[in-house]
């Protein structure tokens, strides 16, 4: 997508959410989508009404915009994503992030569901990215770079923010959520990852995996954005899993931890302003 299509799509989040910009941008993984539907004063917008934003067609992701206010921060809330599995180009993936970053939200949370394979990590765990591994070979900067938007070869050093997650920790003891913290390989999906593809993403280091936000961190660095990412272990990967893997168990789990992670969420997200 364009330079131009995204300040367009950011105009119409202003424009639509009647507030003139967002400080903070949350996109909300898997069982997550409701979330934003209860919070005092929310403005839903769907998808469709925003020009260039893919609308999700997987099941837990609902296709909303929600501009909301919390301890006087602006906040947007993306319940559900994009994902390349879906037959969506990278550019499309990472359209609906660099809209809300257009539209000012210089600190992005990103939420997802994934498979657990790190040393005792189980099913249940919320775990921050402290990094993450790209197996799929694909990179959403592919192609001609827009100055506009962001440097050729943005530096992925620290893509998520060492200072956010010393604060999401802070927040998770005050509010009695256990919050570990682990690598995250991106595998392009839909498949689950077969028991030796989990066992090689273990042996480089890492402990989750899963079919999203590894291109939306890149697309939001790309841009200067602050990225701070949460994970819910929803299942054992394969070869750990004692069970075949399903997206019910997937869905099942994330409405067993939906309070911790909201609860969670709600003293979190003004904290990332």
């Amino acid at each position: 997508m364009s330079y131009h299509a995204i300040q367009a799509a950011a105009g119409a989040i202003k424009r639509l959410s009647g507030r003139p910009g967002h400080t903070v941008v949350a996109i909300l993984g898997s069982g997550l989508s409701s979330y934003a539907e209860h919070l005092p004063g929310a403005t839903a917008i769907p998808y469709a009404d925003i020009p260039g934003f893919p609308v999700p067609k997987v099941a837990g992701h609902a296709g909303t915009v929600y501009s909301v206010e919390m301890e006087g921060i602006p906040i947007l809330i993306l319940a559900g994503r994009a994902h390349f599995y879906e037959g969506h180009g990278l550019e499309q993936v990472v359209f609906a992030v660099r809209a809300a970053i257009a539209a000012g939200a210089g600190t992005v949370l990103l939420t997802n569901a994934s498979g657990g394979c790190g040393d005792d990590f189980e099913a249940g765990d919320l775990a921050l990215l402290s990094d993450h591994l790209n197996l799929t070979g694909q990179n959403p900067l592919f192609g001609p770079n827009d100055d506009r938007l962001g440097s050729r070869f943005p530096d992925l050093s620290a893509a998520y923010d060492p200072d956010l997650r010393r604060i999401a920790h802070e927040v998770a003891a005050g509010v009695d959520v256990e919050l570990r913290e682990g690598v995250y390989a991106w595998f392009t999906g839909p498949t689950y990852e077969t028991p030796a593809e989990v066992q090689m993403a273990r042996r480089l280091g890492a402990d989750m995996v899963g079919m999203s936000t590894v291109p939306e961190t890149i697309a939001a660095r790309h841009m200067g954005a602050r990225v701070i990412a949460i994970s819910l272990v929803t299942n054992l990967a394969a070869g750990i899993s004692p069970v075949p893997l399903s997206h019910e168990e997937v869905q099942e789990t994330a409405d067993t931890a939906r309070e911790r992670f909201t609860g969670l969420l709600d003293a979190l997200l003004p904290r990332l302003a």
